[in-house]
């Protein structure tokens, strides 16, 4: 059995893209961004906004009429051929586990924060490696588990950032105190490029959708959807929460905070009930992201796997209808990233924005191939002002990534050589498998 089960309508899939996306980048790296870009992260959270929806858009054509679990695999497969696909599965799966161990750094500061501890490196990364084996667990219940957990986290996020802005607005316009918003490029223009190529982290788990596409019923209606409406969702509140927590506290003290959130809020509010529901938000935030996190890296491993691009074994379902191993093997591996990197976030966030700006290129390139390639095919929906949109979602990408850690495309760039060492491998064990066989398979 390798076929999925379609347990999902389009609130159900946008919650999964709302929960993947709420979470470390606006609770945690909201103040790293802050640091780098003073007042003016207000506008690096609009550029990478704007960034991300360009691939968003293109995402979502690619979605109406592909949809078959992997995303952004799949559409680079189809457009470009096996190997192009199988370098951009291993990067989405490996920037899912990267990402995940990062969102769970930050679960363990708030954790750590929300229960008064001392925030001691080895402590936080303790919970960090213990936390996402156990939402793994949940996975392996099915997608229908995982996404009604998923809903409730989403719901209590939202809220809490919402109370955030209303709480922080009253405050702000009751003071008639502007002065946190000058100067408001202390860092210069580079500062502010700095902070919208970190914040990017922020609006990538839109994707995850595409990535449970199989599992979404209606999916060429539905999927496009949901992409838009959880990315429509998530950056509004975005910019309303950096508008205000900048006002709030200055940009500096804000960069060296923990929980950055949380201190802005304590300048507006001393209420003991609204600091702690904000506090422990963050929590279902973090949490919500690594349990959507699982459910798309895993697909993407699932996919590939039922492709041949690896071992078939990785395609294996459950009974609960679920890719078993690749559950498992994502699970583990958020665990180990975080163990071997000692917890180090903004090393993290970094490489994972690499791997995800190379994967939004080629989304961006697919959706060009395959207008020429498959130009009758029905498509549920259309980029508009083709061909500009993805033209301008892949000079955005390359722009960005020119403000990355330098270290970021030196363990990214590594990851793709493994990749293709694992892919020729796999492919030369296939030919002889097949040779025996007296069979021939093509590549």
């Amino acid at each position: 059995m390798t076929e999925l089960k379609r347990d999902l309508g389009l609130w159900g899939a946008a919650s999964i893209g709302i929960g993947a996306i709420i979470g470390t980048g606006i609770f945690v790296l909201l103040g790293v961004a802050a640091g780098l870009a003073g007042p003016s992260v207000i506008f690096s959270f609009m550029i990478a906004g704007l960034t991300a929806l360009l691939t968003g858009l293109s995402s979502a054509e690619l979605s109406s009429f592909i949809t078959e679990a992997g995303g952004s695999y799949i559409y680079t497969t189809k457009a470009f051929g096996r190997l192009p696909g199988f370098i951009i599965g291993w990067l989405v799966s490996f920037d899912y586990i990267v990402g995940s161990s990062a969102v769970s750094i930050g679960f363990a500061s708030y954790f750590t924060y929300f229960l008064h501890l001392p925030p001691i490196q080895s402590t936080i990364v303790a919970v960090a490696i213990v936390w996402p084996l156990i939402l793994m667990i949940l996975n392996l219940k099915g997608i229908k588990e995982a996404s009604g957990a998923n809903n409730g986290l989403v719901f209590l996020k939202v809220s809490a950032l919402i109370l955030f802005i209303i709480v922080g607005t009253t405050y702000i316009f009751g003071h008639h105190n502007l002065s946190n918003y000058i100067p408001f490029f202390p860092t210069g223009i580079n500062g502010m490029l700095s902070g919208a190529a970190i914040i990017f982290f922020a609006f990538i788990g839109f994707n995850t959708v595409t990535m449970a596409a199989e599992e979404i019923k209606d999916p060429q209606k539905n999927v496009p959807r949901a992409v838009l409406l959880a990315f429509a969702v998530c950056t509004l509140l975005y910019i309303l929460v950096a508008l205000v927590a900048v006002g709030l506290l200055n940009w500096q003290i804000l960069g060296m905070s923990a929980a950055p959130v949380e201190a802005a809020l304590t300048v507006a509010t001393n209420n003991f009930w609204i600091l702690e529901f904000v506090a422990i938000s963050a929590l279902f935030a973090t949490t919500s992201v690594i349990l959507s996190s699982i459910i798309g890296g895993s697909r993407a491993l699932f996919s590939m796997s039922r492709h041949k691009s690896l071992p078939v074994i990785f395609s294996r379902i459950s009974k609960n209808g679920v890719p078993l191993f690749t559950v498992i093997i994502s699970g583990i591996s958020i665990s180990l990233i975080i163990l071997v990197s000692y917890g180090n976030l903004d090393q993290l966030a970094s490489i994972f924005n690499f791997g995800t700006l190379l994967t939004f290129i080629f989304i961006n390139l697919s959706l060009l191939k395959l207008r020429r390639s498959l130009p009758n095919i029905e498509r549920r929906f259309k980029v508009p002002y083709y061909p500009l949109t993805p033209i301008l979602g892949i000079i955005s990408c390359v722009g960005l990534a020119f403000y990355l850690n330098h270290n970021s495309l030196i363990y990214g760039g590594s990851w793709v050589l493994i990749g293709i060492v694992i892919f020729l491998l796999n492919r030369w064990r296939l030919k002889r498998k097949n040779e025996k066989l007296g069979k021939i398979i093509k590549w």
